[in-house]
């Protein structure tokens, strides 16, 4: 006989996005079920350079973009929970850096996109020099300028860590997903063989919404996919580092961010603009190559002669667009029980879980009173991608 379950909020997808609403609803009152299919951040969650971005990126024109504003506030909410005075307490999880920061390497068409960037954004750019630059610039051929934005950088893993303690016992790994219908409406969802009734269904998953939207025989709304060929590599030499190099064009050069590795070195996974057309179209040996040569021209002090490299492709998961634009904002489209949301940027999480709680409260659906969950099987953390391709 099937296992029969009852909760106000069912969750499917267990990466960021569908773990911070999961802990902001529970903490609301509402009683809440995620359930995850694999590994706990283990979809684009972990695959993600931990940026809580607040716009700078999205100006280097000079003109605050839609983007630009409505990723303005991410750092300070972030930066509250992680001090525990939140809407989440985060307190404990693992801060890379206080800053991310613009870096021009001295050519004057990156001088002025740094300036223009400085200006667009509205004081929340300062430039630094001497002691003040970031560990792997404090060299005396580093001749650039550098800008200090006020984004915080986190350890993905640690996050994870910490949102799958908020849910409490309200995790379960599943499998088989398939809708629950009682006459014609969707009651819910059957995972391995449970009937799980929800007042609101919510689709988290990423690249997995699509199936299960296939599955429930939807093609609305429709998902797009934004690739990436990032590139990670590890070595002794390797000092901590999270910027954006600019160059003269609308994205950064090259993005870079460090993360620690279980046996204490540094791995430097390389995004931005090699990550995007041009990196995308080369197999994994011309991406490192471009990637060495790009490292050789803008840190020639860096030493890699022990480095270690590998690419990863990224699929970013995105509610379709005109062109295949990047969205601006979180988004959430609803039909009935069922709510569908894309984050669209780590940062955005608590923008998505906003959109979620005020559907609720326009519908009238506050906490309701359920049996308490047995003991379900819990999905596991993730490794993190740079201990599986450097290990």
């Amino acid at each position: 006989m099937s296992q029969s379950l009852s909760t106000d909020i069912l969750i499917v997808g267990g990466g960021i996005a569908g773990l911070w609403l999961n802990a902001r609803l529970r903490k609301l009152g509402y009683a809440t079920l995620l359930v995850e299919s694999a590994g706990l951040g283990g979809g684009q969650s972990l695959k993600s350079q931990g940026i809580i971005h607040g716009g700078a990126k999205y100006a280097l024109h000079g003109a605050l973009t839609g983007a630009s504003e409505a990723i303005a506030d991410m750092p300070r909410r972030w930066r509250e929970a992680l001090a525990g005075g939140g809407e989440l307490d985060l307190s404990g999880v693992r801060l890379l850096s206080d800053a991310h920061y613009l870096w021009s390497p001295g050519s004057l068409a990156g001088n002025l996109t740094s300036f223009f960037a400085s200006k667009a954004v509205r004081g929340r750019v300062d430039q630094v020099k001497g002691e003040q630059l970031p560990p792997a610039l404090q060299h005396p051929r580093f001749k650039g300028k550098v800008y200090r934005l006020a984004e915080l950088v986190l350890d993905v893993p640690s996050l994870i860590a910490r949102l799958a303690e908020l849910a409490d016992g309200s995790l379960l790994a599943g499998h088989a997903i398939a809708p629950l219908y009682e006459g014609s409406e969707l009651a819910g969802l059957r995972v391995d063989g449970r009937e799980i009734r929800a007042r609101r269904i919510v689709l988290g998953a990423g690249a997995g919404n699509a199936g299960l939207l296939a599955g429930l025989g939807l093609k609305q709304p429709r998902q797009q996919l934004r690739p990436l060929h990032m590139v990670l590599v590890k070595g002794r030499g390797l000092k901590p580092l999270y910027a954006h190099c600019l160059g003269g064009g609308p994205k950064p050069r090259i993005t870079v961010t460090s993360h620690p590795a279980a046996d204490g070195q540094w791995v430097w996974y390389l995004g931005g603009d090699i990550a995007e057309a041009d990196g995308v179209a080369r197999d994994e040996a011309a991406q490192i190559a471009a990637a060495q040569e790009e490292l050789r021209r803008l840190l020639p002090w860096i030493d890699l002669s022990d480095a270690r490299w590998a690419t990863l492709r990224v699929d970013r998961a995105e509610p379709a667009q005109s062109g295949l634009t990047r969205p601006d904002n979180a988004f959430l489209a609803e039909q009935g029980r069922l709510l569908v949301g894309w984050p669209t940027k780590l940062a955005l999480a608590p923008d998505l879980a906003d959109r979620v709680v005020a559907s609720l409260e326009r519908d009238g659906i506050a906490p309701g009173s359920h049996a308490p969950l047995p003991e379900l099987p819990r999905p596991p953390l993730a490794q993190p991608v740079w201990e599986e391709l450097l290990p």
